[in-house]
């Protein structure tokens, strides 16, 4: 679920909580398959709950209403499972559903993951051009306007699914699953990286398969346009931090191989290649924190079946590249936090950022009878900068950077994090909700 709520129309914010019961990571697209016990409630055990009616406004979608609902460890103690439904006067309405880490009976190292939405949206926007004057700043790139797009109404939908293979190898030697105690959000049980870089004797080492589908239309007066991919990814992910829903200690590495082979309403066949890497850093606690980490992050993909050539009429045509959404993007939820979804695209990518999470001694909801449902186990404070560029040539990366920074919120419920980032660049500023750090 994604919602983007700019500064300048942020009325009301319920979102907190809404899937407080699951712990989905959105990237890398990879995670560490885990039961969660709080010391605070022992006779719940594994299993938690939760449904929450929420609203927002933004400049897209005007005034929204929704209710959102999640659940882990019902069945088994790993699976999580959740859905939201929206709807707004401007005209914009969505249902999302989803099931994560799903262990069939016959198979304890293989979890599966399905979820899916469907959308229909009052503005949506495009950063791209499959065609454009020579020595003309392509809508998208670096250098590109921030005016440079198309907006119109549309459909966003989308499905994706996942099977991952924890490898027996590590921390998951004898167990894909790994159990954690929190106590006030913090780790109590054993962590799950060591203090050395091996992946044969610590961290958790997981294989990916997965295969997604999106198709997005602009509905313009001149007709519709679509936007669609069917890739299928190969990845490989290796997380040694203490407590991969909290890091403090330890690094991450993810490599990734997404192919679409042209299939159904694919325009094109593409690649794209990516690797992401990240370190953590815990200075301890002080009088006023429970915790002090520095986070640091570094992503960078680059497509090779990229092809540019000079159409007849003149202009230079791209082809056998990714949708606009896909591939070497920044802008949004995630990567340059300052800017909107999707600005940024190109053939080649570089970005990277560190983050400081303070979390605090005090957690004002924790003491809030009538909030208690939301087992709330700390809020944090967070500055972040972020530096970053896409280009088509991937020696063009390291100059010229586009450069954001921002502070955020974030809150622990049910031993989940939810968060509310706020980033400022050179041409907006942004305000994001989701659940989940970044990285």
């Amino acid at each position: 679920m994604r919602h983007q709520v700019t500064c300048h129309t942020l009325t009301l914010v319920l979102l907190a909580g809404v899937f407080a019961v699951t712990s989905v990571h959105a990237k890398p697209n990879t995670s560490v398959k885990n039961s969660l016990t709080r010391v605070e409630n022992p006779r719940h055990g594994t299993k938690s709950s939760l449904i929450l009616p929420y609203a927002f406004s933004t400049d897209s979608m005007g005034a929204t209403f929704g209710v959102g609902s999640g659940a882990k460890g019902y069945g088994q103690d790993q699976l999580l499972l959740g859905a939201t439904a929206f709807g707004s006067g401007e005209g914009a309405v969505g249902l999302f559903l989803g099931l994560w880490d799903y262990r069939p009976s016959f198979a304890n190292r293989f979890f599966i993951g399905v979820q899916g939405m469907v959308g229909h949206y009052p503005e949506q926007r495009a950063y791209t051009a499959l065609r454009f004057k020579p020595n003309v700043n392509r809508p998208g790139s670096n250098d590109s306007g921030e005016d440079q797009y198309a907006e119109d109404s549309g459909y966003d939908n989308w499905t994706d699914f996942k099977l991952e293979y924890v490898v027996p190898i590590g921390s998951a030697r004898t167990d894909a699953l790994q159990h954690f105690e929190i106590k006030g959000g913090l780790l109590q049980s054993a962590p799950v990286g060591g203090t050395t870089w091996n992946p044969l004797e610590n961290g958790v080492t997981t294989l990916l398969l997965r295969q997604y589908n999106r198709y997005r239309s602009f509905e313009f007066a001149t007709g519709d346009i679509d936007a669609t991919a069917h890739p299928v990814q190969l990845a490989l992910s290796y997380d040694n931090t203490d407590y991969p829903i909290n890091p403090s200690t330890g690094s991450s590495q993810y490599f990734g191989l997404t192919q679409d082979f042209g299939w159904l309403e694919s325009p094109d066949s593409w690649t794209f290649i990516e690797f992401e890497a990240s370190k953590y850093f815990s200075l301890g606690a002080s009088d006023w924190a429970k915790q002090r980490i520095i986070a640091l992050n570094l992503w960078t993909g680059d497509v090779p079946s990229w092809d540019e050539h000079t159409a007849a009429d003149g202009t230079v045509e791209v082809t056998n590249r990714p949708p606009f959404y896909e591939g070497s993007t920044l802008g949004g939820f995630y990567r340059m936090r300052g800017y909107p979804v999707d600005r940024f695209n190109d053939r080649s990518v570089f970005y990277t950022t560190a983050e400081y999470r303070y979390t605090l001694e005090w957690n004002p909801l924790g003491d809030i009878s009538w909030l208690h449902f939301l087992q709330s186990d700390w809020l944090q404070l967070v500055g972040f900068v972020e530096g970053g560029r896409v280009a088509n040539d991937y020696g063009d990366l390291f100059t010229d950077w586009k450069v954001d920074g921002g502070v955020g919120v974030r809150a622990m419920f049910a031993g989940a994090v939810v968060r509310f980032d706020v980033g400022v660049s050179d041409e907006t500023s942004s305000a994001w909700v989701m659940f989940g750090h970044p990285f």
